[in-house]
């Protein structure tokens, strides 16, 4: 009989315990009480106080819902992760409107680039080009880094030599004091031969072996079609992009046209793109900054190949990645 009041009382005090947890954690996560307050209120010490919030999660009296649009973003990141393996992976909503999520891509990467930038060991790394990766160069912050070697991947002029576009490597080494490699080539040149001379430059070749000892490349990613960046940019005919089509290529990175392997495409106009392939870069993280349902089919060969090991993109575009 003494036995079983022992076994009731032990019983009772629990079930005390646990509605005294119970108590401090609705305190404290709903009530947002501080600790201090809730021993107060409870008459117990603030050491005690702590103890009984945290039997109260121990216990899973406490579950958790995070109510923002970043939530469903953060999950996306995680399932993309674990789907290709990826080294970083971030997820920003996606809007509306002309830019799209371009602003927001840009944000993120940028904020992402800083943290390489800040890091006082010297690093190498490499850039493609393209409005995606203009952008990102916008929203860098200034920065003082001149340890870093900040170099492009391809060559930013039309077949006449004139600027198709602002180069991201010059604006980024502008703000943050980095030293700058940019190729100042014809993203795609007149003959082979005209290739050829170029890389037996001194200067191409310096380009070479910063891809090859490159920690980071920061890349976007474009479409092989008839809207696609190359051609109403103007760097090829409509007769290369027929040619790049038939060949199977769905992708380019830094003007470089992959197929749905993420394998490079041999074309006429393969030997005559003065570019660096992103997938000779070794170890480095290559980040592709993308984001759009025409990129869909390019995103998932160069994620599934690991021609891409991290990704920056937008909510709708992940949930594309993830629905096969």
């Amino acid at each position: 009989m003494m036995a079983d009041d022992s076994n009731a009382r032990r019983q009772r005090l629990a079930r005390d315990r646990l509605d005294q947890a119970a108590r401090a954690a609705w305190l404290y996560y709903i009530a947002a009480r501080t600790q201090d307050e809730i021993a107060a209120q409870l008459h117990v010490s603030r050491q005690t106080a702590q103890r009984l919030i945290a039997r109260a999660v121990a216990e899973k009296l406490i579950k958790f819902r995070f109510d923002h649009p970043l939530g469903a973003c953060l999950a996306k990141a995680d399932q993309l992760t674990a789907r290709y393996q990826l080294a970083h992976c971030e997820v920003v909503p996606t809007l509306n409107g002309d830019d799209g999520s371009l602003p927001g891509l840009a944000i993120a990467a940028a904020q992402y680039l800083e943290t390489w930038l800040s890091q006082p060991a010297p690093l190498v790394i490499g850039f493609s080009t393209g409005r995606t990766l203009r952008a990102v160069a916008a929203e860098i912050s200034p920065l003082d880094a001149p340890q870093h070697k900040l170099f492009s991947l391809c060559g930013t002029l039309g077949y006449d030599g004139r600027a198709m576009a602002a180069d991201p490597v010059t604006r980024i080494a502008e703000r943050t004091g980095a030293q700058c490699f940019p190729m100042t080539l014809p993203l795609a040149t007149s003959t082979a031969e005209e290739k050829a001379l170029a890389e037996r430059q001194r200067a191409y070749q310096t380009l070479q072996n910063l891809n090859r000892q490159a920690r980071c490349l920061i890349l976007g990613v474009g479409h092989i079609g008839w809207r696609a960046p190359l051609h109403q940019s103007g760097f090829i005919t409509d007769a290369e992009l027929a040619a790049l089509m038939e060949a199977g290529a769905i992708g380019e990175i830094a003007g470089c046209a992959f197929d749905a392997r993420g394998r490079r495409v041999a074309t006429p106009l393969a030997a005559r793109i003065t570019a660096l392939w992103a997938g000779d870069a070794g170890e480095a993280i290559r980040v592709g900054v993308a984001a759009g349902a025409e990129k869909l089919p390019a995103l998932r060969a160069a994620l599934a190949s690991g021609l891409l090991n991290s990704l920056i993109t937008d909510e709708a575009t992940a949930a594309g990645l993830l629905a096969r």
